[in-house]
């Protein structure tokens, strides 16, 4: 199949230009002014603006084990529709993915069923590092440790066995970072103050900024001891910022940072609206560690940006605090959200590719994604930037049928995404041919 975008606004390696794109197959073949080719389906894009299809490092597609969430047809197909090409799931599933054999297993899920390009993330426990040994550094995106307690507990807490870790893999290492001492102490004080009905608006403070800043800093000495390739997931504090530097390139980095959309969008002022819809690990917390995550995020600091994708059900969800679980379903929404702030303002077109496209490329060295670039598979975002839609529940594509953007409305609207060359979303419409790839890498 032949593909031909015509009169695009091409946004890719910081600068924007007016371009036609001819694919071929899975490629993109040409990149020029004026290209013709008869036997190519046309688009026309004129006033829309393409960008790289969106490289998503941190998801749960919730498959397998916990599939009445959400799983990765589903999720995927989600994805797409938000302009996100690529996804790497995380381990947390039941069972865990923490031997080559159940990774493996969960590439074959993902051939089978994904409408996105996908990888999967190999977990750490505190006792598979001879496991861990074994993985080929290319067999798939990273490697994931839980340094604080979440959803499917992988909790590593023995110092040695994560310094091993760290010592004994050339992949890179990403971690979630949460003091549990600190979490448990805080824990039992609320509750004893309010049994299990504690205020949502609690959260930041029982998950603290200091149960972040104790973790995630511990972490990083023990990388620089060690000399491992260590990124940090999904940072939610100010104080945390500090701790990473903009002054080498990406490529150069041995100690990275990702922040999450909800931390770049929510404050603990929206708990009292919003509830348990915005209960995630880690917390969201103060406006004034949101500013800073968004200074830090613009500075080069902070190098890329994810979704955190976590879907419960709305049944899950509507618990008091103790057993509302944390999460939120993201993906569809997380790019027409990232648009909303350039439309106020706060970043430019090209910053938002490179913290979602090019630098997830970089990072994870991802084989021929992540750019525009003549040779480079296919996957490609159109967006209208001025076509306003709210979301509701009847344009929802999770599984969980939620979303906690319900309600709001976007300037801007994806129109088409290509995945491999193939039009897998168009206009509302999803296509039922899967055309996802394993990922490969450069390493």
């Amino acid at each position: 199949m032949k593909y031909l975008i015509k009169n695009a606004t091409v946004v890719n390696e910081n600068s924007q230009k007016v371009a036609d794109i001819l694919i071929q197959d899975d490629i993109i073949v040409k990149i020029d002014l004026d290209i013709s080719d008869a036997q190519a389906q046309v688009i026309d894009a004129s006033e829309k603006y393409v960008f790289p299809g969106v490289i998503d490092d941190q998801v749960h597609f919730r498959e397998p084990g916990l599939t009445h969430k959400g799983n990765i047809e589903t999720e995927s197909r989600a994805a797409v529709a938000g302009g996100i090409t690529t996804f790497m799931e995380q381990p947390n599933t039941n069972p865990q993915t923490t031997t080559i054999e159940k990774l493996e297993e969960k590439f074959a899920m993902g051939a089978k069923s994904s409408f996105a390009n996908y990888s999967f993330l190999f977990g750490g426990t505190n006792d598979n590092l001879e496991e861990l040994k074994k993985l080929d550094k290319n067999a798939c995106s990273g490697v994931k440790l839980f340094l604080g307690s979440s959803t499917g507990n992988m909790l590593v807490d023995r110092e040695e066995v994560i310094e091993d870790i760290f010592r004994n893999t050339e992949m890179v290492i990403s971690a979630h970072c949460e003091d549990e001492t600190t979490i448990k102490n805080n824990l039992a004080a609320y509750k004893e103050k309010y049994g299990d009905d504690i205020p949502m608006e609690s959260h930041p403070l029982i998950r603290s900024a200091e149960a972040c800043y104790l973790s995630s800093s511990k972490a990083i000495d023990l990388a620089k001891k060690t000399g491992a390739r260590f990124h940090v997931f999904h940072l939610s504090t100010g104080i945390e910022t500090a701790l990473f530097s903009n002054d080498i390139p990406l490529k150069d980095k041995k100690i990275t940072a990702e922040v999450c959309l909800h931390h770049l969008w929510f404050s603990d002022e929206d708990y009292k609206t919003k509830g348990s819809l915005i209960k995630w690990n880690p917390a969201v917390k103060t406006a004034t560690d949101r500013a800073q995550l968004w200074e830090a995020f613009l500075d080069g600091r902070i190098d890329v940006l994810a979704t955190d994708h976590a879907p419960h059900t709305i049944e899950e969800k509507d618990n008091v605090y103790t057993k509302a679980p944390s999460g939120g379903p993201l993906v569809q929404h997380a790019l027409p959200a990232m648009l909303e702030k350039y439309h106020e303002g706060v970043i430019s077109l090209e910053k938002i590719v490179e913290k979602m496209c090019h630098n997830p490329a970089i990072l994870f060295e991802i084989e021929k994604r992540g750019y525009v670039r003549e040779g480079y598979f296919a996957d490609l975002v159109i967006a209208d930037l001025n076509t306003p839609w709210t979301v509701t529940k009847e344009n929802i594509a999770y599984k969980c049928g939620w979303s906690p953007f319900e309600g709001t409305t976007f300037k801007s609207e994806i129109s088409h995404t290509f995945v491999n060359g193939h039009l897998a979303y168009e206009n509302g419409n999803f296509s039922e041919k899967k055309n996802a790839k394993r990922l490969t890498f450069n390493r």
